[in-house]
């Protein structure tokens, strides 16, 4: 019997995953992790992805699938932008990895991706409306219906960290004033709101940044208020350092949504991410697609 094997590959800007898995049971074959070092230019960091693709593919390798930390134009996956990666404007990739492995290639945000492999895996991957939410260095988002990804008119669809929260109001001293999602709940804005935490792991737990959680729980359910009446999902998933937090804490942010959201509205279920290698996994499953 005839075997054939897909590339999963999550680009971030401090490390790239890739693994390998079987394309019909979906078990991982092999995988390898390597620095992005972006800090020496897109051009660097491509030549080192290609060599690392070189290394882990077989002979039954098939197809790349990619997430990437930025904005993807589709359907002609061209990175528009990746701000953790100098000079990776306006690239080509889906073209130029073709090119070069001569593999077909599918290219997504890397939240799309986490998304897809989360709601594959939940009880409504064939029916229903999985939001996830990754809470890292940024925040990022994927929308998921009846188990396919929602990408929009121009691919840019579920930029949850670009909603607007609170518009002129960051919760720090910054020129940008937009006061969208990401300046409230991500982990960079987390170490900005509570500088006395010397762990990242101290913004959720004990009393040194205590007084910061009643507005983060009330934060996070204005941000899933909205996301509620826009899409009436049956199911918001967080990943990422700071989501995966929230874990002790979903109750709190379920009572928060109750307050502020419409009475008759049904509440989603919450949840915290339970794919392991979400990232490479859902990646992949774009290149089945």
């Amino acid at each position: 019997m005839t075997t054939q094997s897909i590339l999963g590959i999550d680009l971030g800007g401090t490390k790239i995953d890739l693994v390998r898995y079987d394309a019909e049971t979906f078990e991982a074959q092999q995988n390898m992790q390597l620095e992005t070092h972006a800090d020496k230019l897109w051009g660097h960091v491509y030549n080192d992805l290609l060599r690392a693709i070189k290394e882990i593919r077989a002979n039954d390798t098939v197809a790349i699938g990619i997430g990437v930390p930025g904005l993807v134009q589709q359907p002609d996956g061209i990175v528009v932008t990746m701000p953790n990666i100098p000079g990776s404007q306006d690239i080509p990739l889906k073209k130029h990895l073709e090119r070069d492995t001569n593999l077909h290639v599918a290219i997504d945000n890397d939240a799309n991706a986490f998304a897809l492999a989360e709601a594959l895996n939940s009880k409504y991957a064939t029916q229903g409306v999985v939001v996830g939410i990754t809470m890292g260095t940024g925040v990022g988002g994927g929308i998921v219906i009846d188990g396919n990804l929602l990408r929009g008119a121009h691919g840019y669809a579920a930029e949850i960290g670009h909603m607007l929260l609170r518009p002129g109001e960051p919760p720090y001293e910054t020129d940008d004033t937009r006061g969208d999602v990401e300046q409230f709940l991500s982990g960079t804005a987390f170490g900005k709101r509570c500088e006395a935490a010397t762990i990242p792991q101290e913004y959720m737990e004990g009393e040194v940044c205590a007084f910061m959680r009643p507005e983060v729980f009330r934060e996070v359910a204005w941000m899933c208020v909205s996301l509620n009446s826009l899409l009436d999902p049956s199911l918001i998933i967080f990943g990422g350092s700071a989501g995966k937090a929230l874990k002790p804490h979903l109750a709190e942010i379920q009572k928060n949504m109750a307050q502020w959201s419409l009475e008759s509205m049904p509440l989603p279920e919450l949840s915290i991410a339970t794919v392991e290698d979400a990232a490479t996994r859902g990646a992949a499953l774009l290149a089945m697609g």
